[in-house]
């Protein structure tokens, strides 16, 4: 069986407007337990805060958490996928992009997120799929050692 990320996603999406602190958005994503939250404006999905993001924006920088804007150290333009793509589409997009979060819009409005552990919790092949989807295109180096036979 197939799976779709629409079947699989996470639908309960933890978003922060634009203007949030640092501070405040990491006082969420603490609170929540989650390791990213999407940024929004006029809930619409503009970009996305990860605890990477956290760290190599404010922590290594120095910079102050609770002066420092969420828009200044998200993600964007943001990357994201749709409910009716295959898990095989979303794993290759994921490893091809080198993020580890994809948002799912569907026409215009956030309605879900995946990860890459969600694809390979969820299908049993995910190798498998990676090596299929990934045969014709240029695997990051860091990936071929997972990929071996």
């Amino acid at each position: 069986m197939s799976f779709k990320v629409g079947d699989i996603m996470t639908k309960e999406v933890v978003t922060v407007s634009l203007g949030k602190t640092v501070q405040e958005t990491v006082e969420i994503m603490n609170e929540k337990e989650i390791g990213c939250v999407v940024v929004v404006k006029d809930n619409t999905p503009v970009g996305i805060v990860t605890e990477r993001d956290v760290l190599k924006k404010i922590v290594v920088e120095g910079k102050d958490p609770k002066k420092t804007k969420v828009e200044e150290i998200m993600s964007s333009p943001l990357i994201t996928g749709s409910p009716d793509m295959t898990l095989e589409d979303a794993a290759k997009l994921l490893v091809l992009k080198r993020i580890k979060k994809l948002p799912i819009v569907e026409k215009g409005k956030l309605i879900g997120i995946i990860t890459l552990f969600d694809i390979v919790r969820w299908e049993p092949l995910a190798v498998n799929i990676l090596k299929k989807a990934l045969a014709a295109e240029k695997l990051p180096p860091h990936m071929k050692k997972f990929l071996k036979e």
